[in-house]
């Protein structure tokens, strides 16, 4: 992260304390996705969606920083100067839940940042593609979600509000490179992914090698990582990188499932704008795609 340590981090054959103190055994292990990380919660009185936003240290402050992880002292604490060493963000921006505080600060995690968020607003320039996918006149968000028949995906319209409180993941043409091949350059297209949305059916055995062998020789396993969701609500969160595998990749694991449009527009009463996604979606109701990337919207 930000070149602060400029080594690759590897997994190991042993399950860390924390893992096990959460009871990763016991826990359910889904599919991470790919994508930008966001957050529903209240903002002048209603649902809205969060763009994630980490309050980085100043030049300065970065600097002293380095020299204490180069120095290798492990004897001293590095202590940070909320008010003076951070660059400034919006007035809006909020810290994150799982965020340290020391006499009403926010700390910065072992990397030096303060993961937070920011609201996205409706004619956001910054946050575009975030704002794509929510409509906040009808309170809606554009997810993407298991279908209830087995094998199928689904996308559809969800009321935000049943999504307070939710981290989910922004996935799509502009986010990462587009490892799912949504959407093009004329028609961008990006979708709203729960967090756990995709449980895994046929997880390996906590073993090195089993992962990697899942990872490399099945279908269900050419996703970009696996996220445990421990029953203390504690999330271990394992990366191809980290067992030295390649992402993305061709062919994805979400690719090779089969897509249906739910979206049934007499259930919202405001119009939506002819060249937004709520507009395209609701054109495409009742249809199936053979794939994600197979979407397309008629100009």
């Amino acid at each position: 992260k930000s070149g602060v340590v400029p080594f690759k981090v590897l997994a190991t054959e042993t399950i860390t304390g924390k893992a096990l103190e959460a009871d990763i055994y016991n826990a359910i292990p889904t599919e991470k996705v790919d994508g930008t990380c966001c957050y529903v919660t209240t903002y002048k009185g209603q649902p809205y969606l969060w763009a994630r936003l980490d309050r980085k240290p100043n030049k300065q402050a970065e600097k002293r920083f380095k020299r204490y992880l180069y120095s290798l002292e492990d004897c001293k604490e590095f202590v940070w100067n909320v008010k003076e060493d951070f660059k400034p963000v919006p007035d809006t921006w909020i810290p994150a839940k799982d965020i340290e505080f020391s006499n009403g600060n926010p700390l910065p995690d072992e990397n030096g940042h303060m993961p937070g968020w920011v609201p996205v607003e409706k004619n956001s320039k910054q946050y575009c593609w975030h704002s794509s996918v929510v409509n906040y006149e009808a309170e809606i968000a554009l997810a993407l979600k298991h279908h209830a028949d087995p094998g199928l995906l689904e996308i559809s319209p969800v009321p935000l509000s049943e999504m307070l409180e939710q981290t989910l993941e922004l996935i799509g043409t502009n986010i990462n490179a587009n490892p799912y091949g949504l959407g093009s350059k004329k028609q961008p297209l990006h979708l709203l992914v729960p967090h756990g949305a995709f449980e895994i059916k046929n997880p390996p055995t906590l073993k090195q090698n089993d992962i990697l062998s899942w990872f490399e020789g099945c279908s269900e396993g050419k996703v970009e990582g696996i996220v445990w969701h421990c029953h203390n609500g504690c999330l271990i969160k394992l990366h191809r990188h980290h067992l030295g595998l390649r992402w993305p990749l061709p062919d994805t694991y979400l690719n090779s499932q089969p897509v249906v449009i739910s979206f049934n527009r007499t259930k919202y009463d405001c119009d939506f704008e002819p060249r937004s996604l709520f507009h395209h979606f609701s054109n495409l109701d009742g249809q199936r795609f053979d794939r994600l990337k197979d979407i397309k919207f008629d100009a």
